[in-house]
Formats: C-alpha cells, structure tokens, sequence
C-alpha cells in the first residue's frame, strides 16, 4: 500500500501537488469525512501545518468543509476534479500565452532553441503550435508516427482545439505512414491534405507557423523541439510550398 500511496505522490508532484499538501490530500481520501485532526495524525503533520493546507487545497478546489456534530470536518472531492483544474489552467494559459510571447525577449538576439522531452514536452509543442498567430498553420506530418506518439486521444485533442480556434491547416503525409484512414481532407475540420509523390516516410513531423518551427521526434527519440527564427522558418516555408506543389490529393 505504501508503494502505491509513493506512486500517487509521485504523480501529483508532476501536477505541482507536492511534499506535505499531497499527503494530505490523499488522506483525506482515503479517510472520507473527517477532521482535520485525524487527517493530520494519519499523514503525519502537525496541527497547525493541517490548517494551512486545509485553507490551500480548499482554495484549489480538491477539499470541501462540512459542518457535522458541532465539528468540521474534511471531504475530499471526486478526483476528477484534478484534470477539470488543469483544462482551466491550460485554458487560461492558451488565451495569455500570445501576449507573454509577444513580450518575451529572451537571453539572446539570435535564433533560439528549446527542447522538450517526453510525453509533457510533445504536448508543449503542440500548445505552442496551436498559440499561433497565423491562421493557417503547414505541417509536414508523419501519421504513423504521431499514432504512436502522442497518440490518438492527443491528436484528437489538438484537432478539436486547432479548430476552435479556427486555424486551417494544410498538411503533407506519405501515403505509406498513412496507416488509419483518418483525418483526411475536410472543410469543417479545417484541413488540407496532400500526399507526397513518392512513398518514402517523413519519419518526423514538422509544422512552419510564425516565425517558428515545431519539431515532434520519432516515438523513440521521444522529444519536441521549436526553432525561433524568421529566416529558417522562411527556409522551411518555402520548401513547404515547394513540396506541396509537387504533392496530390488522394
């Protein structure tokens, strides 16, 4: 059971839940209706420390106060609480984030680079992609690829977001990755389609918006990438269009 309580922590600490506030969060799970005290001597803290995360996590939404007997007690909310917080978290950064861009100026006057492993560094790019200014994003996408990292549940993701925030997209894919017959041409999705004239994989995708270029690796290089950089994304835009000439429907 310890393992698995360690698990848990682990996992909340890659939310921004940590240290004392995630041990007494899950407590309180576990312990359904109860004081603050007795949530307290289960996860180890004192008293005083117990009051000050009860006032946090009450402000984060997770813990409940009720009144019963005379006492208060603590009831933790249904956990899925936990990712309705981060789709408002996120939701909240998408609407700032042009506007820090647009004031960041970094520590040097050159291109710059920023690389980002892991499932979390992929789902990065992908937010930087979707922050764009333009309203027509190119993307060179290797789908066998994507399917297998970040997945289906990920693209469909950035497909619903990518419309709703009404950025067309026009996309170059092998036939040979093609390997589901999804996400082909369509209007009220946003999206073009062209497929390469020879059968030869991308291996990587590739999306030219701005003056960036978002990098997503193979699943087993397994890292994201994003070049700041008006001339290599002109570079890149221009062998975009090239490649897209000499590209068909299906």
């Amino acid at each position: 059971m310890s393992e698995k309580i360690d698990n848990m922590e682990s996992a909340l600490a890659r939310i921004g839940m940590t240290g004392k506030r995630a041990r007494f969060y899950l407590a309180s799970l576990q312990l359904g209706a109860a004081s603050v005290q007795e949530i307290a001597r289960h996860c180890g803290v004192t008293r005083t420390t117990a009051y000050s995360l009860v006032e946090k996590l009450s402000e984060e939404g997770v813990i409940t106060l009720l009144q019963k007997g005379g006492r208060t007690h603590v009831v933790a909310e249904d956990p899925d609480v936990l990712l309705r917080n981060l789709d408002d978290r996120r939701s909240a950064l998408s609407d700032v984030l042009p506007e820090l861009r647009s004031i960041y100026v970094g520590g040097q006057n050159g291109p710059r680079f920023r690389l980002y492993e892991g499932m979390e560094g992929i789902r990065t790019v992908l937010n930087a992609v979707l922050t764009a200014q333009t309203d027509t994003l190119c993307g060179m996408l290797s789908m066998k690829e994507l399917l297998q990292f970040p997945g289906r549940e990920e693209l469909a993701r950035f497909v619903t977001k990518r419309v709703e925030a009404g950025k067309t997209l026009r996309v170059i894919r092998s036939a040979s990755e093609d390997v589901d017959d999804i996400w082909g041409a369509s209007e009220s999705e946003l999206r073009e389609v062209r497929f390469t004239p020879t059968s030869a994989p991308l291996l990587m995708t590739t999306f030219v918006c701005d003056d960036q270029v978002a990098i997503i690796s193979s699943k087993r290089e397994n890292y994201g990438l994003i070049i700041e950089s008006a001339g290599y994304a002109n570079v890149q835009k221009t062998l975009f269009e090239s490649l897209w000439a000499a590209s068909q429907s299906l």
